[in-house]
């Protein structure tokens, strides 16, 4: 399979669908998000750095934690996305929020400067996930926690499990190998507790938490995935026009199992991860 590389997710058109979707990814991963900043003892005062945090809406609610006497660097190697980012903080009032463009591999920061390091939906998009989380238990001081989030396995995520389903059959195209970088590279617990530990950490954990995917109806669901960027974009790019229009059929047939009185409503799940330095 051909992923696209974590820096592409920065292109202007991503960082504009990703501005226009903050309030389902809050809605989608606001609770996971508010677990990740518990977990890693993010508190008023606190000296936080989220890496990759694209348009930063778990930047904000860091922000909101640490409060005035605290703050947040936000990094991601996209300029795009953290100009949403700063400004969606500007307009908040939120001034304990500095973004900087950085490669997640090769953090420019001092070593043991943070009380805490967050990444959300970043780690498995990157070539090299161990050497990132080394970087970022590098930054962290001394008995300070790295926690992030990443999707569970695919298939506990049908609303995207479904469309690779469909569109890997029709298009005859490959799964993913071990390793690749793509958006459930690190769905598998064992996976991710190994890369952890290879970057150096102790009392490593991992858990999973629901990510429900809701929609008013099915047929705004697959708006939503139609207007979807980064992988999905990539795979079904590879189809035809004659295929694509069948697997947006086949699709829409499929996820209409997940609608009912309430709209749609389909099951998920992500992984909380944490290490101490």
């Amino acid at each position: 399979m051909t992923t696209l590389p974590r820096e592409k997710w920065g292109l202007t058109e991503s960082a504009d669908w990703w501005s226009a979707g903050q309030v389902r990814r809050q809605q989608t991963y606001g609770a996971a998000t508010e677990m990740m900043l518990e977990v890693a003892s993010v508190q008023p005062g606190s000296r936080v750095l989220d890496v990759a945090a694209g348009t930063g809406d778990q930047t904000l609610m860091a922000a909101r934690r640490v409060g005035p006497t605290g703050n947040v660097l936000a990094t991601d190697n996209s300029a795009s996305m953290l100009e949403v980012a700063a400004e969606a903080a500007r307009k908040e009032g939120l001034t304990n929020v500095e973004t900087r463009v950085m490669n997640s591999e090769n953090l420019a920061l001092d070593a043991d400067s943070f009380d805490a390091v967050i990444c959300r939906n970043a780690l498995m998009l990157f070539p090299n996930p161990a050497k990132a989380l080394t970087e970022m238990r590098r930054v962290v001081k001394p008995t300070g926690k790295v926690v992030l989030v990443v999707f569970s396995v695919l298939e506990k995520n049908p609303y995207h499990g479904i469309f690779y389903g469909i569109v890997r059959r029709l298009g005859n195209i490959p799964p993913p190998t071990p390793g690749e970088p793509w958006m459930y590279a690190l769905g598998d617990p064992g996976a991710l507790e190994d890369v952890y530990r290879r970057a150096g950490f102790l009392n490593v954990s991992v858990h999973a938490v629901p990510i429900p995917r809701r929609f008013p109806s099915a047929a705004d669901a697959i708006r939503s995935m139609r207007n979807s960027a980064g992988d999905l974009r990539e795979i079904i790019s590879q189809l035809n026009e004659a295929e694509r229009e069948t697997a947006w059929a086949e699709i829409e047939q499929e996820l209409r199992q997940f609608e009912g009185p309430n709209g749609f409503e389909a099951p998920g799940e992500a992984l909380i991860a944490a290490g101490t330095k």
